[in-house]
């Protein structure tokens, strides 16, 4: 982690580490609240700090060059994000979170067949493994 174009692996562990925060802190909130109402709550909360940190960089004046294309997709991608939330909340109040997380996070495996789908990159033997490993890994720990 010399140089700043592998400041992504850092990025990643930051957020696998907050995602299972989330986990933790999301299954103890949702215990005496609608899931939905949960996700709503937790909803304004993200969108607060997103904007929050785009207007403290200075950052809100290139909202106008966003290509439509660009904005299409993000809206879309909003919009799968709102979905996974609500049926992750919903999964996290009905069961326990050391096996809803693993089936949440399988959605890695999802990335990899749609990444070589729509995105054309290579499903290489190690990437076929590591999804495989993922699914066994993800068994074991919900069956």
């Amino acid at each position: 982690m010399e140089n700043s174009s592998n400041l992504w692996w850092i990025y990643a562990l930051l957020s696998a580490f907050f995602a299972a925060l989330t986990t933790i802190f999301a299954k103890i909130g949702v215990e005496n609240i609608d899931a939905n109402l949960a996700t709503a709550v937790r909803t304004i909360v993200v969108v607060l700090i997103a904007w929050g940190i785009v207007l403290a960089q200075g950052n809100i004046s290139q909202l106008t060059t966003v290509p439509s294309r660009t904005l299409i997709f993000l809206v879309i991608s909003g919009i799968a994000t709102g979905f996974s939330w609500l049926f992750y909340f919903k999964a996290l109040q009905m069961g326990k979170a050391a096996q809803v997380a693993p089936i949440d996070k399988s959605s890695v495996v999802m990335v990899i067949l749609f990444s070589a789908i729509f995105l054309h990159e290579p499903l290489t033997l190690k990437v076929i493994l590591g999804g495989f490993l993922i699914i066994i890994g993800t068994l074991v720990l919900v069956l």
